[in-house]
């Protein structure tokens, strides 16, 4: 009995371990320290920074007139459940967590298309890190960080599905 959990403790360390390092091969040093800072900050219920550099930041009005006019796709990175129960009319899941181990989530955008990032919030690092991620890695250029989020979309009474 204590073999088996000293094995599964095991391998439970080894797939968190690995986990991290793809992560870190992906992307440089420098962002990936970004990244688990911005998480570890969200998770510790801190706020968000009010600016990333090489994303457009916008409040809840520009983003609704982005949403109303089909200015912009928007992604939503929150978690499946959260998307599912309730998300931004039209809102696309682009999950942070998924993101962040497979890169290759980019190649299904279109770098000529403007993106509006959002989640739960100014304590959320969902949107935040994917945001960073678009703009920093892989040189998207309209990328649009609602950093308010999906909170502020539903109090504003914007269409939500």
């Amino acid at each position: 009995m204590l073999k088996s959990k000293i094995l599964m403790v095991a391998l439970i360390v080894t797939v968190m371990i690995a986990g991290g390092i793809a992560f870190a091969g992906t992307y440089s040093d420098a962002l990936t320290q970004k990244v688990m800072t911005i998480k570890a900050d969200g998770e510790g219920g801190k706020d968000m920074p009010v600016s990333l550099p090489g994303v457009n930041l916008i409040n809840g009005a520009d983003a609704h007139k982005m949403w109303k006019d089909k200015k912009a796709v928007f992604l939503d990175a929150r978690t499946k459940t959260q998307f599912d129960t309730e998300k931004v009319t039209g809102a696309e899941l682009f999950t942070a967590d998924d993101f962040i181990n497979n890169p290759a989530m980019a190649d299904k955008l279109d770098k000529n298309k403007a993106y509006v990032l959002y989640c739960n919030g100014v304590k959320c690092w969902r949107s935040t890190a994917v945001a960073m991620i678009l703009a920093e890695h892989f040189g998207f250029k309209n990328v649009y960080w609602y950093r308010d989020g999906f909170p502020d979309w539903k109090k504003s009474g914007y269409s939500v599905e």
